[in-house]
């Protein structure tokens, strides 16, 4: 689940017809329905925000125009427009790299460019070569995952249009031509695209998902299952291959080795654990089952978790061992390699001779590199403090490794580890286009509601003392287990340059100190995050980082949820609240395609007390009449697959009917956006630039 993001257009074409005098928030009707969740009776006022009818319609379209009359009255949007684009115009963006036989796939994307294309490029240096380019197709078509041949002769890529997350999966061989291949109905929104090649390269396995029907428009979201494919044939040719009849929710990565192994993991909703399946040649076998704890990882098109070291397979487990540890797995059961230590363990990759890890404890981030037999050669010499490790590239073969990091004052860059001396070589630096040299973070503690100390990382101008008048902006996640990371700041220096601070907290439903993390933070613990959040909210403003009444948050997706708790809990907290694309109705989640997936880390109102806690934390059902709500904007995508735009619209028209602070609670729907996966440059910048525009002008920003 990820922020949507919304196009600059947008806001420039509804500015432009504006007004500047003020503009009375549309009114909602009002059509209550009435349920009773175990014996307990429940109102919703506006259900019928929830349809998508020519009343809906025009609803959203006077949303759009309020939100576009109070932006009109908004202040210096030219400045704050013309900064965060010189910001955004970076040298060359590259990700998501790849090293297979010889060879460096990874995707790069030149500013303004709309897109990023695939490239190939000899390892460790030589020619770029584009394999696939989807920029021609206009802008909305974007690569969301891609997966080499074992000789690297072919690349089958996924793409997907307008955020929609309606895969479609396509080959090219190694100059970029593209073979007849066409694989539709891959994937969408949460339910993952996953492939593994043959040894032999003439094929492979990969997700594959059931065809709507009239009787159900909403099949094409469940019951992802593997089919196997022949370079050259038809779709309509391929085999089942595994996981039909598994679970509607079935959620798939897979990986294929040089020995002929095939691995597939499988999980049964967002926040729950992998079961291990492998294939040799042969019949599929299940090698671990999910009560052993193997983590999902943060990557959706790619398997982190495990990897084939010299020939064995190798896992992170965490039922045990909440912070993981590395088992090699055996027929005769586990083999613990790497105990449990005190960092958490997230990710493995496969090295020659060994493998590499990547461990987070906190907000502090380290790869460590192992022998096979799980001696430790050595902590990689990365900066200790201030960083994220976002990637690992390797492969059993050479004798080096690509390592992806980028921190809060250091722009993104691939270094090449030498797996001998332990050497790090710079092979790529992000490029930006300003300095940074005068910003710096310092790393407080909160302490929360029942003690637990959570990091908050907090970035300022280099120098600058705490002083209790700056504007603020805190952001946090705090879900499924996802970690987050230190980033390079980009365009955040606009706020940072103008006296504001920027933080991040490490709440609790993340994996920042390991599995215990993540499960004191969802289900019915969920609370804890919100209680988090407020903590390291209190301590920014007593710390004197940030003025008590100049406080905004921002958040997206669970993240979003995380910002209609935090403003109806405290609303007093919080001047200003952006969220994209949030669920907030926590009691019809599971009534939406996608909300299905997330039963697992939500829970689901058919247990009780998974009822009492979601009715109890749940923002809509929270909203109470007569409060000094903060200013809010909230932005959704009307393509988007994971979290429904109703939810926005719900909560919107209860926030407006219900604030007595007389600061806008807005919403911005786009047409053409989603979940913010594949989104365009430009729909990019509009996210930033609403979002500080937004800020600037409710939290007082000096400009």
């Amino acid at each position: 689940m990820r922020c949507l993001l919304i196009a600059c257009a947008l806001f420039a074409t509804l500015v432009q017809a504006a007004s500047a005098a003020a503009f009375k928030a549309p009114s909602t009707t009002i059509e209550p329905v009435t349920t009773t969740y175990w014996g307990v009776t429940v109102q919703d006022p506006y259900r019928w925000l929830e349809g998508d009818t020519p009343a809906v319609q025009r609803w959203i379209s006077a949303q759009n125009d309020y939100a576009a009359h109070v932006f009109a009255t908004f202040t210096h949007a030219d400045v704050i427009n013309a900064r965060l684009k010189q910001l955004a115009i970076t040298g060359p963006q590259q990700s998501d790299p790849k090293l297979v036989a010889g060879t460096l796939f990874y995707l790069r994307e030149t500013p303004p460019q709309a897109q990023p294309v695939l490239v190939a490029q000899p390892w460790a240096g030589g020619t770029q070569r584009v394999l696939v380019d989807p920029n021609p197709a206009g802008g909305l078509l974007a690569i969301e995952g891609y997966w080499p041949s074992p000789d690297g002769s072919h690349v089958a890529y996924a793409t997907q249009e307008a955020g929609a997350e309606r895969t479609t999966i396509r080959v090219v061989d190694a100059q970029g031509r593209t073979l007849s291949d066409v694989l539709p109905n891959v994937g969408g929104g949460t339910s993952t695209d996953a492939l593994a090649w043959d040894a032999n390269g003439r094929g492979f396995v990969y997700t594959r998902m059931p065809l709507p029907t009239s009787a159900d428009p909403t099949a094409f979201y469940f019951n992802s299952s593997l089919y196997h494919h022949t370079l050259g044939n038809p779709a309509s040719s391929d085999t089942p291959s595994l996981g039909q009849g598994f679970s509607p929710v079935a959620e798939w990565n897979a990986m294929s080795a040089a020995n002929g192994q095939v691995v597939a993991l499988v999980h049964y909703g967002d926040g729950s654990y992998n079961a291990v399946w492998t294939q040799n040649g042969g019949a599929w076998q299940k090698v671990v089952d999910s009560n052993a704890g193997v983590l999902v990882g943060d990557d959706e098109t790619a398997v982190t978790t495990a990897a084939i070291v010299e020939g064995k397979l190798y896992v992170i487990e965490t039922a045990d061992a909440p912070k993981g540890k590395i088992v090699e797995v055996l027929q005769s059961g586990p083999q613990t390699i790497v105990p449990e230590g005190d960092w958490a363990v997230r990710a493995v990759a496969a090295v020659r001779g060994g493998f590499l890890t990547t461990e987070v404890r906190g907000a502090d981030w380290r790869v460590r590199h192992f022998n096979a037999d799980g001696s430790l050669v050595r902590t990689v010499a990365l900066p200790e403090h201030g960083i994220g490790v976002s990637a690992v590239a390797s492969d059993s073969v050479s004798g080096a490794a690509l390592i992806e990091y980028s921190g809060w004052v250091i722009p993104q860059r691939w270094v090449s580890y030498d797996l001998g001396s332990g050497a790090l070589t710079q092979i790529y630096a992000l490029k930006p286009p300003a300095d940074y040299s005068d910003v710096e973070f310092t790393v407080l503690y909160a302490t929360s509601k029942d003690g637990a100390r959570v990091p908050v990382s907090v970035i300022h101008k280099k120098g600058v003392a705490a002083k209790s008048d700056a504007p603020g902006i805190l952001t946090a996640y705090g879900g499924y287990g996802l970690s987050q990371r230190p980033f390079f700041l980009g365009s955040v220096l606009f706020w940072i340059e103008h006296g504001g601070t920027y933080a991040q907290a490490n709440i609790r439903g993340g994996g920042e100190y390991g599995e215990d993390w993540h499960l004191n933070g969802r289900l019915t613990k969920k609370q804890n995050d919100y209680d988090d959040f407020a903590a390291c909210a209190r301590t920014l403003i007593d710390s004197g980082w940030v003025a008590r009444d100049r406080l905004g948050i921002v958040g997206g997706s669970n993240g979003g949820l995380l910002m209609g708790a935090a403003l109806v809990q405290h609303p007093e907290l919080y001047r200003a609240v952006v969220s994209f694309a949030g669920d907030y109705d926590m009691l019809r989640v599971e009534d939406s395609p996608n909300g299905r997936y997330n039963v697992t880390e939500y829970g689901t109102v058919k247990d009780e007390a998974q009822f009492k806690a979601l009715y109890a934390y749940s923002p809509y059902y929270n909203v109470r009449t007569g409060t000094a709500y903060p200013a809010v904007l909230m932005l959704s995508g009307a393509n988007d697959p994971r979290v429904p735009p109703w939810q926005s619209r719900k909560m919107v028209a209860r926030l407006q009917a219900a604030s007595s602070s007389g600061q806008p609670v807005m919403l911005v729907t786009r047409s053409n956006a989603g979940h913010g996966i594949g989104a365009s440059f430009s729909q990019r910048l509009g996210d930033r630039s609403a979002m500080y525009i937004f800020f600037a002008n409710e939290l007082g920003l000096a400009l």
